[in-house]
């Protein structure tokens, strides 16, 4: 039942999503719904809480916990988000719930609050593992990076979905993988310091 709900909100948002609908789409009674859930918005808080909260941990924060270099665990993650054309025109549905329920429901904005801090909080750990291991930059302030990297994904899948073309989310994705590059941290030789150019070089050897 959870999820033919969760499917009726995603595609026409919790406000106008009908419960009657929800109920043809499935083998369940009026009567059993209203026994499970206090009324339409529990059933609304539930779909955040067990099937969008599902959604975050499997497609950002078992990633993260991967074994491999933090800033290739993102743009795998980045590469892998899905750009099929329904999931273009339907969106985000993390993202679709906060723009249409925060500025009018407490419990949604807590709720909706809580995965957006554990994602951003999932990418910082990352991060700073990278810092640690020598593989992100210094400069870095992991928590704005993350933050930052939750807007840029949210703000193309929008952007690609107002649109409703998938070249946008492509266009996107090339953006938000060039700036992940740029996060590594600059390599450098083994004394710590630049290496010499070759015409260096061959100067010195002329001067001998």
């Amino acid at each position: 039942m959870l999820q033919a709900a969760f499917r009726e909100v995603h595609r026409s948002g919790f406000q106008s999503a009908g419960i009657d609908t929800i109920l043809a789409a499935t083998n369940v009674t009026k009567g059993a719904l209203y026994y499970h859930f206090d009324g339409k918005e529990a059933l609304g808080y539930a779909i955040v809480d067990e099937i969008i909260a599902k959604l975050v941990r499997d497609g950002w924060l078992r990633p993260l916990l991967s074994d491999g270099q933090p800033i290739d665990i993102l743009i795998g993650i980045v590469r892998g988000i899905s750009d099929r054309p329904q999931d273009i025109r339907a969106g985000c549905p993390l993202l679709n719930l906060a723009q249409e329920m925060s500025p009018l429901d407490e419990q949604f904005r807590k709720r909706i609050e809580r995965l957006f801090l554990a994602w951003q909080d999932g990418v910082a750990t990352l991060l700073r593992k990278g810092q640690s291991q020598g593989r992100v930059r210094r400069d870095l302030n992991p928590y704005d990076a993350a933050s930052f990297l939750v807007a840029m994904v949210e703000g193309y899948v929008s952007l690609a979905k107002n649109a409703q073309d998938a070249k946008v989310w492509e266009v996107g994705k090339r953006n938000i993988v060039g700036w992940l590059k740029s996060l590594r941290a600059p390599r450098q030789s083994r004394k710590g310091r630049r290496p010499l150019l070759k015409k260096h070089v061959l100067r010195r050897r002329r001067r001998l």
